[in-house]
Formats: C-alpha cells, sequence, structure tokens
C-alpha cells in the first residue's frame, strides 16, 4: 500500500517537491502558513489540512520543508504541531536545512513517542525543485531510508544515505562551504574578466567546461552576466546556512576563513536590504568595492 505522505512547508524549495510527490502518485496533505500556497498545490490534486498536528494526524510520513531551526522545532514539536498528531511507527523527514545538534534533539523527543525521524536536507537549488533531480543527502537509521526510498526518489535524483541522525545536516553543511565558496570564485573570476576588457559571454563559456567549472558557475554566471537576481535560492536563505555552518565550526574548533569572510560580505547585502535577491548577488559585495558592475557600461 503506498503510504500517505504530508508536506509541511510550500516556499520556493517545498512547492516543486511537493508537486513531484503529486505527479509520481502519492497521496498527499499538505500545511503551508500561507494558505494560498495550499490552495495552489490542492488544484492540483493534493489536500489542504488545518495544521502541521492535522496533518500528521492524516499521514504515514510527514515531510518538514521549512527556512531555519525554531521554524521545524515549531512546526514538528510545539503547540499544535505535527507531534500532536503523529502515531508511533509513523515516519517524519526533514528536508529543511537547520542544525546537526538540534536534528538530533528533535530525534530523541519524536523517538520518545514512537516517531521515526530522517534528516535529508537537500541541494539543486528552485530549479532542482521543480525537476525532481535534487541531491538528497540523508542521515538516520538505515531501514528508514529503505522505507523513505520511494518519497526521495519522486524529489531528486543522487540519494546518499550518509550516516546516523545529524549527519544529513552536516554534509548539507560541507555543501553549503562548497557552493559560496564557489560562487565567490565566480564572481572575482567574472570581476576580473569585466576589468580585463575580453567578451564576457566567450570568456564564461571557455572556462565552465573545464577544470574550472562548477554548478555555480555553470547555473549562476550566465545570470551574473544578464544581471538576473531571481532567486533559486535566496542571500537571507544562504547567509542562515553560513550562520549554522560557522556555529558549528566554532564547535568543531575548525578554522573557515574563506566562510567567514563570505558572511561577512553577504551581511553588507542584507545590510542594503537585497536579502531577498538570489544567493549569486554575491557578486554585488565586490563590485561595490571595485567600483564598476559585471556586464556593466
Amino acid at each position: 500500500m503506498t503510504e500517505r505522505i504530508g508536506f509541511i512547508g510550500l516556499g520556493i524549495m517545498g512547492r516543486g517537491m511537493a508537486r513531484n510527490l503529486l505527479k509520481a502518485g502519492f497521496e498527499l496533505r499538505v500545511w503551508n502558513r500561507t494558505a494560498a500556497r495550499m490552495d495552489e498545490l490542492a488544484t492540483e490534486g493534493a489536500t489542504a489540512t488545518r495544521g502541521p498536528a492535522d496533518l500528521a494526524a492524516q499521514s504515514d510520513i510527514v515531510i518538514s520543508c521549512v527556512s531555519d531551526t525554531p521554524d521545524v522545532e515549531a512546526v514538528l514539536l510545539g503547540a499544535g504541531g505535527a507531534i500532536e498528531g503523529l502515531r508511533p511507527g509513523a515516519l517524519v523527514i526533514d528536508m529543511s536545512t537547520i542544525s546537526p545538534q538540534a536534528t538530533e534533539a528533535i530525534a530523541g523527543k519524536l523517538a520518545e513517542r514512537g516517531v521515526h525521524l530522517l534528516d535529508a536536507p537537500v541541494s539543486g537549488g528552485s530549479e532542482g525543485a521543480a525537476r525532481g533531480t535534487l541531491s538528497i543527502m540523508v542521515g538516520g537509521d538505515a531501514a528508514d531510508v529503505e522505507r523513505a526510498m520511494p518519497v526521495f526518489q519522486a524529489m531528486g535524483k543522487t540519494i546518499t544515505h550518509v550516516g546516523g541522525t545529524g549527519a544529513g545536516q552536516t554534509v548539507k553543511l560541507v555543501n553549503q562551504i562548497l557552493v559560496v565558496g564557489n560562487m565567490l570564485a565566480a564572481a572575482e573570476a567574472l570581476l576580473f574578466a569585466q576589468a580585463g576588457g575580453v567578451d564576457l559571454q566567450k570568456a564564461l563559456a571557455a572556462v565552465v567546461g573545464g577544470a574550472a567549472g562548477s554548478w555555480m558557475l555553470s547555473n549562476r554566471g550566465p545570470q551574473v552576466l544578464a544581471r538576473d537576481w531571481r532567486p533559486g535560492f535566496t542571500i537571507d536563505l544562504q547567509q542562515k546556512d553560513v550562520r549554522l555552518v560557522l556555529a558549528a565550526a566554532d564547535k568543531l574548533g575548525v578554522p573557515l576563513p574563506g566562510t567567514s569572510l563570505i558572511f561577512q560580505l553577504y551581511r553588507t547585502l542584507q545590510a542594503q536590504g537585497l536579502g531577498a535577491e538570489g544567493n549569486h548577488a554575491l557578486v554585488k559585495a565586490l563590485e561595490h568595492l571595485a567600483g564598476f558592475e559585471i556586464g556593466g557600461a
């Protein structure tokens, strides 16, 4: 029997992920703080619910995909949270990006109710969420991962069980160190190309397929050249993840000088009110320092 899925959080990532579960034929309940987003999915076959507890009472597997650690704690454990409707044997899959330590604490509280937890954050931006090509890094028990695999396969292309509870979140933070580092490198390279007077489109085409290539360069480089700041992932959300990285690194005693620099650069953009722009708008911080724009006159 196909398990009933409940999906909490229909934001920039969650909408596409939930839609792919519907396309795969899952019976889907949804909840989102902004009710209009539920209505959109309801026209495609999902069932809107009154809140996380109501959703959980009607679901075998509950997925959460919300912004930050306090949001996950609220929708899963808070008043009216999923924990009030979950039955023993249910599975919760948290696909948000949050603190690994908080993940372990949440898993402990759910376990007291006989409920299992997988931490399964994702990478691939809104494009991957819409296309069902996300990379999903999963922490938790192997039997729970096997149970969840059909659900993961509806949303992602690369699904990797990386370890026990909290390991998924740790590997996601590894991912985010690479994402922002690649974006900073791309920004510096394009700024240099602009100053050097070369054709930016040709310069990008020359390097994107070689050893210097990366997902960020391939997908965000063209957006930078077009000065298209629509978010696949916003600066505000990216900065939240970088903050999680630095907090975890502090606990581990690991020096991350490059990531720390990027945190400060993003902070300058947030101070300018640019937090809702795409994370590739990191280039604007360098442009401000340089006194000219990439692709500008």
